[in-house]
Parts: C-alpha cells; sequence; structure tokens
C-alpha cells in the first residue's frame, strides 16, 4: 500500500512549467480595376490577365481574371484567381474576391487555402456568370473592379510563459481618446455652424500650415477660437481624424469621389502629404465616366502626379470618350486646365484612337 503522505511529499517537489502559443495575422486589401472588359472577349480559354504583384506577409501576390474561362467547362464564366507570385511558401491564406460595379458590391466569394508552391493559384473557376455581367458593364462603361481581402495567418510562435512580453504600441488609441477629450482641449475651430475641440501642440507637430498659424510670432498665441468658412464639417473631421489617428475615417469609400475630392484639397492646403497620397490612392480606385474629367482638373491643381496618370490612362482608353465629354465636369476641365486637353489629344494620336 503506496504511502499517502509521500505522495502528497513528492506532488508538492514536482518541476512545473508553462509556455504559450501565440497566432499572429497580417491582412491586406488590392483593387484591381478592369477597364473595357468586351475587348476582352475571345482571347481564349486559359488566357488571363493580371494585376500587378502586391506585397502581404513574407510574400508576392497578384489577381489573375480569365475572361473566357480558365477551362472549356467554365466558358459561361468569368474566372478569377490569387497566385502567390514569390517569396515565402506554404502560407495559410483566407482570401476573399469581391467584384465592385457602379453601384457597390455585386459578387462575393470567400476561400481558405494553404499556398505550397510559387505561381499556385486558388479562387473561383465560376467567379462570375458572363450573362449577369453584362448589365454592370452597360452600367459601368464597361468596367469594373475585382477586391480581393486577405489574411496571411502566420506560423505560430512558442514562448515560454516567463517571457516578457511587450505589448504593442498603443498610442495611436492613445491619440484617438486624446481627440474625445474635450477638457485638454486649448482651441476651438468653428466649421460650418459646428465646432471641432483640439489641441495646438498636435496640430503644429502634424502640420507646418497649422504651426504658422497656431505659433507665428504674427499671430494672436491668446485666440481659442478660430473660424473656417471654406470647408464643409465632415471634410474638417475627416482632416482631424487622420491629424490625431493617422488613418482614414472608416466612412471614407473610395466610392464617394467627390468627398475624397474636398479631402484631398484640405490634406493639401495643410501640408499633410501623406493624406494626399491616401485620397490619392482611394480616388484612382473610383474613377469612372462621370467623375472622370472633375478628378483630372483637380489632380492638375494639385499636381498630384499619380491621380493624373491614372485619370489620362482611363479617359483614353477605347470607348469611354464621348461620356466623359458630355459630364458636368468636362467643361470646367476644359476652362481650367486647357493644356490638359493637349494631353489627352496626344495619347490618343500615340494610342491611334
Amino acid at each position: 500500500m503506496a504511502d499517502a503522505s509521500a505522495s502528497s511529499t513528492n506532488q508538492s517537489l514536482l518541476s512545473e512549467t508553462s509556455s504559450s502559443c501565440h497566432i499572429q495575422a497580417i491582412t491586406a486589401a488590392h483593387n484591381f480595376e478592369v477597364i473595357n472588359f468586351s475587348l476582352l472577349k475571345g482571347m481564349g480559354v486559359g488566357k488571363f490577365v493580371s494585376s500587378r504583384n502586391f506585397s502581404v506577409g513574407d510574400s508576392d501576390w497578384n489577381i489573375r481574371l480569365y475572361p473566357d474561362g480558365i477551362t472549356t467547362e467554365h466558358t459561361d464564366y468569368a474566372s478569377a484567381f490569387l497566385i502567390l507570385r514569390g517569396g515565402k511558401t506554404g502560407a495559410r491564406v483566407t482570401f476573399s474576391l469581391s467584384l465592385f460595379g457602379r453601384n457597390g458590391q455585386v459578387k462575393l466569394l470567400k476561400a481558405t487555402q494553404i499556398f505550397m508552391e510559387v505561381d499556385q493559384g486558388w479562387g473561383f473557376n465560376e467567379f462570375m456568370k458572363r450573362s449577369d455581367l453584362q448589365p454592370q458593364l452597360r452600367l459601368n462603361n464597361d468596367s469594373f473592379r475585382i477586391r480581393c481581402v486577405m489574411t496571411v495567418i502566420k506560423d505560430p510562435v512558442i514562448q515560454d510563459v516567463s517571457t516578457i512580453v511587450v505589448p504593442q504600441s498603443n498610442l495611436l488609441q492613445d491619440f484617438a481618446q486624446m481627440l474625445k477629450d474635450e477638457e485638454s482641449a486649448d482651441v476651438t475651430f468653428q466649421v460650418g455652424g459646428q465646432l471641432f475641440p483640439a489641441h495646438r501642440c498636435v496640430l503644429a507637430a502634424r502640420s507646418a500650415i497649422f504651426r504658422a498659424e497656431l505659433f507665428s510670432p504674427m499671430k494672436e498665441k491668446a485666440a481659442k477660437h478660430i473660424e473656417i468658412d471654406d470647408m464643409e464639417p465632415s471634410i474638417f473631421d475627416a482632416l482631424l481624424h487622420f491629424i490625431y489617428k493617422d488613418s482614414l475615417p472608416d466612412d471614407c469609400d473610395a466610392d464617394k469621389n467627390v468627398p475624397m475630392q474636398h479631402l484631398l484639397v484640405a490634406a493639401d492646403r495643410y501640408g499633410l502629404d501623406r493624406l494626399r497620397l491616401m485620397c490619392e490612392v482611394k480616388m484612382c480606385d473610383s474613377i469612372d465616366a462621370e467623375t472622370a474629367a472633375t478628378t483630372l482638373a483637380l489632380a492638375e491643381q494639385h499636381h498630384c502626379v499619380q491621380l493624373k496618370n491614372a485619370c489620362l490612362k482611363f479617359i483614353t482608353s477605347r470607348g469611354v470618350l464621348g461620356a466623359i465629354m458630355g459630364s458636368n465636369g468636362f467643361d470646367h476641365l476644359a476652362a481650367s486646365c486647357p493644356l490638359v486637353l493637349l494631353e489627352i489629344l496626344d495619347r490618343l494620336a500615340s494610342l491611334g484612337i
């Protein structure tokens, strides 16, 4: 018979260790614009067009679109795939491919796969039936956008629980909370009848223009109330959101072109180059026949090179110039930026259009 007291003593002398498993993931999105899709009809089964490569995690990826289907069994469909183009293999990826038209999302498909080899692809043979795609093409000037949202699940990290784990920085969260804290604010902006409390030091640190306005020897430092008459409250609110949080507001949709134009102007006005470029990226993804002319005029006036090139590329693509010339913004473009019209003509001539 075992000695109960001896068993109790042995248990109290057991060496005990612990460990933990940390799973991390990286999420990103890429937008692939397909313009003049009808011209791709008949390129052949298994033939594809692809987006540029983009990096997520430790790998490079792209999106492939097969207009006539990836196999002879799927010729009634456009097929779409996510392709591993380089970098680390063996990644487990959860991804979605969405098709967007002028009126928003039309199709959404999701999958989780492991990409074992470079140039291996996973996706959807029957991404969109060609007959279902035709109404969207008519509404969106023969164009659409494929959006890929993907999450790369990284290898587990095993740690001894005694290891000191340094948490992620919460600096941006602290600044976001600071924006809500009216008690510590030392300046208030009145924009379109709405009041926005803020902090001089934060504004000055983020924008040289604000620094000059708030701390210049020529300014009245004691002024705690500043009126801005030439900006919408929603745009100034988005401007403050970026200054404090270094990101666009969640409701900044690429399809809302006009508010994005106003935010780009505000970013340029206050010398916020990163915000201006973020607006450019959003607007490049939402160019259509109705907004191309006004967007091009804006890009020219505010020296947005990438946005200007994207507009020129869209305007000089086949089949859209007539619709653009009939848009409300074309007269404004012609009056404010006449030299740009010459650039359009030169590009059309070089393309033989």
